[in-house]
């Protein structure tokens, strides 16, 4: 695979894992009688929060593991499966819990921090959306291997700003079961690629099944 074609697949499974389009209804209940520069503005501060969030993830993501001395295949195995669960979430049309608990959707009140969370942290780059990124640098190794993801990590944020910025627009186009399809839509993409992470896992952790 090339790189700019693995990059492109990064970038794809990113942005099903944040999954920006189904968190409109909830960015315009939480600005819900906010000024058009209000909203501009905290869509903006959430994109640059999601990028700068993920981007220390792919790069000291190893250093947290290396720490806490867990195995790469373990964190495969384990962000797998909590990459399947909100993929699971999804398909169902509902927000996970692993995204956003019921005292952080009650936060959404604090609007003096809401860009930050929960709309930011764990909304968008929540647990799956970190996982993800951990996982990814271990496969694109090296210093500029890692600056390379600034590419696909940019492009998502940069949907995400775009996403939230037009967000009543999108919400009157698509209506609540256009909003629902996108996100079964991309809950099914987001599965297939936590197969994928917890098969890499298990062929790491248990190596004599690849014979």
């Amino acid at each position: 695979m090339s790189e700019w074609a693995y990059l492109f697949k990064t970038g794809i499974a990113l942005f099903a894992i944040v999954n920006p389009v189904g968190s409109v209804p909830i960015f315009i209940s939480a600005t819900d009688g906010w000024s058009p520069k209000d909203r501009a503005r905290t869509a903006k501060t959430v994109g640059l929060t999601v990028f700068v969030v993920l981007m220390t993830s792919a790069f000291l993501g190893n250093g947290i593991l290396d720490f806490f001395s867990i195995s790469i295949p373990s964190f495969q195995v384990g962000g797998g499966i909590l990459v399947m669960l909100i993929a699971i979430s999804m398909m169902h049309g509902k927000q996970s819990h692993a995204r956003q608990t019921p005292e952080e959707a009650q936060a959404v009140a604090e609007r003096e921090v809401i860009a930050i969370v929960p709309l930011s942290i764990p909304l968008l780059a929540g647990p799956g959306a970190i996982s993800s990124m951990i996982i990814t640098a271990q496969k694109h190794s090296g210093f500029w291997g890692h600056v390379s993801l600034i590419v696909p990590v940019a492009a998502v944020c940069l949907l995400i700003w775009l996403t939230l910025r037009l967000s009543s627009a999108i919400a009157h186009k698509l209506g609540t079961l256009g909003i629902n399809i996108v996100t079964r839509l991309m809950g099914l993409i987001l599965a297939a690629m936590a197969v994928e992470f917890i098969a890499q896992g298990i062929s790491g952790l248990f190596p004599g099944l690849n014979g």
